[in-house]
């Protein structure tokens, strides 16, 4: 149910109002603290390591302090969902709906550890996928109502959620193409899956514009940093 006026808690109010149920969307009262929470998005092979390095140089080479972090992962719980994730027992079959929630455990535990802190010291923090990863890859590839996974996701990060969020945006045939390495059990999924994770991800940020940016992975590296840096600069201005 909706929160009086002067009684939501502080880590609510931090939330932001495009992740919010319209019912209970209650004012930001520090935006600036979320802008500077700043997220790569994307299939594997979209270069997202490669352009979150060249952020952080670009970033460090402007005064700021960076910290870069992955999802799942990040902390020594986190690492083990995501071992467990990624490279469950064999013969183990994860449904779509615990995969969503050790997402969650896992993120919570990257927000309490490493995000909330470092954004109250100040830095800039980037994060190797976020909330919207579950909400593509387990709500309109897998199935689940993306809603939500918003809403879960909001309460699981307790507020702590992307400022900006940049998806590299490329086609589930060239993705495959780029792997290297053996695939992990998510990478296993079918074509016709991965098509639906390319889908949503562009239903989000045409459902959320002003806060995903769908950037073209198929053009050349230098391309792709000149479009982050741009818009991560009107980001860190916001």
């Amino acid at each position: 149910m909706p929160w009086a006026a002067g009684s939501v808690p502080d880590d609510r109010r931090m939330i932001p109002h495009y992740f919010q149920p319209k019912e209970t969307r209650v004012t930001i009262v520090d935006p600036s603290l979320m802008s500077r929470f700043l997220c790569l998005e994307g299939m594997d092979g979209a270069g997202k390591s490669t352009q979150l390095e060249l952020l952080r140089s670009w970033l460090t080479g402007r005064g700021w302090n960076v910290v870069l972090c992955r999802d799942p992962g990040g902390t020594s719980i986190s690492e083990q969902i995501r071992h467990l994730l990624l490279s469950p027992p064999p013969g183990t079959e994860i449904a779509f709906r615990t995969e969503m929630l050790l997402y969650m455990a896992s993120r919570s535990q990257l927000v309490e550890e490493v995000i909330r802190p470092a954004l109250l010291k100040g830095s800039v923090v980037l994060c190797d996928r976020f909330l919207l990863s579950t909400v593509v890859y387990q709500g309109h590839a897998g199935g689940l109502d993306a809603e939500m996974i918003w809403r879960v996701g909001a309460e699981a990060a307790a507020g702590v959620l992307p400022g900006w969020i940049g998806v590299l945006d490329l086609p589930p045939e060239e993705s495959i193409r780029r792997r290297q390495g053996p695939p992990d059990r998510i990478e296993q999924r079918s074509l016709d899956y991965y098509q639906r994770v390319r889908a949503g991800y562009q239903t989000e940020g045409a459902n959320r514009p002003g806060q995903i940016c769908l950037i073209d992975a198929t053009a050349s590296r230098e391309k792709v940093h000149e479009e982050i840096v741009r818009e991560v600069s009107r980001a860190l201005q916001a």
